[in-house]
């Protein structure tokens, strides 16, 4: 009886490298596009120059037909304090079916705000609120503050510097909005809602140019309305 000779070294490899590249040829690239998605932020940057909005023109545009204001915050904050009359989507649930069930048509009016269009703040005295109302919990403001950079300091015979000296960004560098207005406006856009205006002004919550509802809201507030 003869038994197969043991594998050379030689062998061995072949057989690993053959394993190893029909794996690698299996693994399918992510659905990310980021040349395109970059190409569509510039198309948005240039259409959505003429259609900012502010307070008074946002409320005017909401009594229009065929308008939907759409909040895309997430569901508690949605729930606690939104724009009176909004609909809701979370953003993380945008997809081609999701926005059709909630959008009658293309052709709809969608007005958009987020975090990043309020305040709550006290109004001058003599102001008209019955009861003022602080959502700053629900309309926490996105941004991100570049922290100062520090000088390295003395320890132990070496140099030690802070953890604000890992930053890359100059020293009193202006603060970064990250409002959620613009991935909305921009997805928005990308799944073919060409119709998209934005709240551009920042109101206070306090000065009734919009009402409110939610579960955080009290009805008080507009009585005076």
């Amino acid at each position: 009886m003869t038994y197969p000779q043991q594998a050379t070294p030689c062998c061995l490899a072949a057989i690993l490298s053959f394993f190893f590249l029909t794996g690698t040829a299996q693994v399918a690239p992510a659905l990310v596009d980021f040349d395109a998605y970059e190409k569509l932020v510039s198309d948005v940057k240039q259409h959505r120059k003429s259609r900012l909005l502010d307070a008074g023109e946002f409320v005017k545009a909401s009594k229009e037909k065929n308008v939907i204001i759409l909040d895309t915050r997430s569901d508690a904050m949605y729930a606690a304090v939104h724009v009176k009359g909004a609909i809701h989507l979370n953003f993380s649930d945008f997809t081609q079916e999701n926005l059709k069930k909630i959008i009658p048509s293309p052709d709809y009016k969608i007005l958009i705000y987020c975090n990043n269009n309020f305040i709550s703040k006290p109004l001058p005295a003599g102001g008209t609120v019955i009861s003022p109302q602080d959502y700053s919990n629900y309309f926490a403001t996105k941004s991100f503050r570049p922290e100062q950079k520090a000088q390295p300091q003395q320890s132990s015979g070496s140099i030690r510097k802070s953890a604000a000296t890992a930053s890359s960004f100059p020293e009193n560098a202006k603060p970064i909005t990250l409002a959620l207005n613009i991935p909305t406006y921009i997805n928005l856009y990308g799944y073919g809602y060409r119709n998209v205006y934005e709240l551009s002004e920042l109101v206070n919550t306090n000065d009734n140019k919009l009402e409110f509802e939610g579960t955080a809201v009290d009805p008080a507030h507009y009585n005076s309305r």
